[in-house]
Parts: C-alpha cells; structure tokens; sequence
C-alpha cells in the first residue's frame, strides 16, 4: 500500500505527509480527522466523542489538538 520505503530503525511506520491534512485547506472537518489527530483508533466510542466536540468547539476542537 506505502510504496515509501519504512526508514525508522525501531520498524514504526508515520503516516506520509501527504496523507494527512488539518482541515485548513478548506475542507470540512470530520469526527474521524478529530479522532485520529488525537492520536486515538477509530472507533464507534472515539468517534461519538469527536462528535460531541465537534458540536461544541467547532473546528477549535481539531485546533486545540494540533501543534
């Protein structure tokens, strides 16, 4: 599926740059962008939280989130 060559010495794998995005290009912010930037798995739980968070914070809640 990466046709990235894994170049960690420890065998973990980051998710290639070009596969992620905050939602500041422009697009619309999902419970799975929220749960997955909070570094959670994506689950029926974690994605009913990113959806209560997203209906309070709006998109904030993704900022509080990233660097």
């Amino acid at each position: 599926m990466n046709a990235e060559p894994d170049k960690t010495s420890t065998g973990e794998r980051c998710t290639p740059d070009r596969l992620l995005h905050s939602g500041a290009e422009g697009g619309h912010v999902t419970a799975e962008d929220l749960v997955l930037a909070s570094g959670r798995d994506v689950n029926p739980k974690n994605l009913a939280w990113a959806e209560r968070r997203l209906a309070e914070k709006g998109t904030a809640a993704l900022d509080e989130l990233l660097p």
